[in-house]
């Protein structure tokens, strides 16, 4: 029986490596797919029947959030498949930390920098802002980068996490487009055009992924009840936040996300 496995070694480990590598480039590829959307077009002008011009995003950024969120599923099922396939490896590692710099990184640092000229737009002559004023938005993947580095060479997070993870974040910033396209009150559209409000998402979520706050991991070794019931709560307040601020639900669970895994670190110790 053991030549037998020997034998077909060889090739199972060829193909089991492979796999789990073909669903990580994928992810790469939606991250690059959200970049485009990005984008294309660039910002636009429309006038009302008042002749009052009004600068809006392009629509395309719309189909980023798609993008990124397909990405997601993908960087979520490239490690189930590895470890289904027994086919963990150091390659699969590094490959799967530049697909998510991409798509968790970049991307959502693009969807902020427009965002940002969305938001000087606004004002008058907005459209020739500095580029200075728009670069903090490089900050979102300069700290996933970071993130993601410290996270290859630290071999104590093999039960939970040392920062937000990057692909959270990164889901939550795809929210804002969505967020932004299908909202109709006033407060979330002003808000969604003030620079201030961007420059504090960047500030904020730039420092949770960077910092060594304990956050939860979903592992699947071991899960009891106990273990499965911050998920449990936080899935709770997704879907009933869903149902009644749609879109919203995602910010909200975030912070949700956060909350609970520094309360769980707290009942530890």
């Amino acid at each position: 029986m053991k030549e037998k496995e020997q034998a077909q070694s060889p090739e199972s480990r060829g193909l089991s490596s492979v796999v789990p590598n073909l669903f990580t480039l994928l992810n790469l590829v939606f991250g690059c797919l959200a970049i485009v959307c990005i984008l294309q077009n660039g910002l636009s002008f429309t006038v009302n029947e008042n002749a009052e011009a009004f600068v809006i995003m392009p629509e395309k950024i719309f189909m980023a959030s798609v993008f990124i969120g397909c990405a997601a599923i993908i960087d979520f099922l490239d490690g189930f498949v590895a470890r289904l396939l027994k086919a963990s490896s150091e390659m699969g590692k590094q490959l799967d930390s530049l697909a998510d710099v991409v798509s968790f990184g970049v991307a959502p640092g693009l969807i902020i920098y427009q965002f940002l000229r969305l938001s000087f737009a606004q004002q008058e002559a907005g459209l020739d802002v500095s580029t200075l004023w728009l670069l903090p938005a490089f900050l979102i993947p300069c700290a996933g980068a970071y993130r993601l580095a410290r996270f290859n060479i630290d071999t104590t997070q093999s039960h939970g996490f040392k920062g937000v993870p990057i692909p959270a974040a990164g889901l939550l910033i795809a929210s804002f487009p969505l967020i932004y396209w299908f909202s109709n009150t006033e407060m979330i559209i002003t808000l969604f055009t003030n620079q201030w409000f961007w420059y504090a998402v960047i500030f904020v979520v730039s420092y949770l992924m960077i910092s060594t706050l304990p956050m939860m991991a979903l592992k699947f070794s071991g899960v009891t009840i106990k273990k499965l019931m911050p998920f449990i709560i936080i899935g709770a307040i997704a879907i009933i936040s869903a149902i009644f601020l749609g879109w919203l639900a995602v910010p909200i669970s975030f912070v949700a996300y956060v909350i609970l895994s520094l309360l769980a670190k707290q009942k530890e110790s």
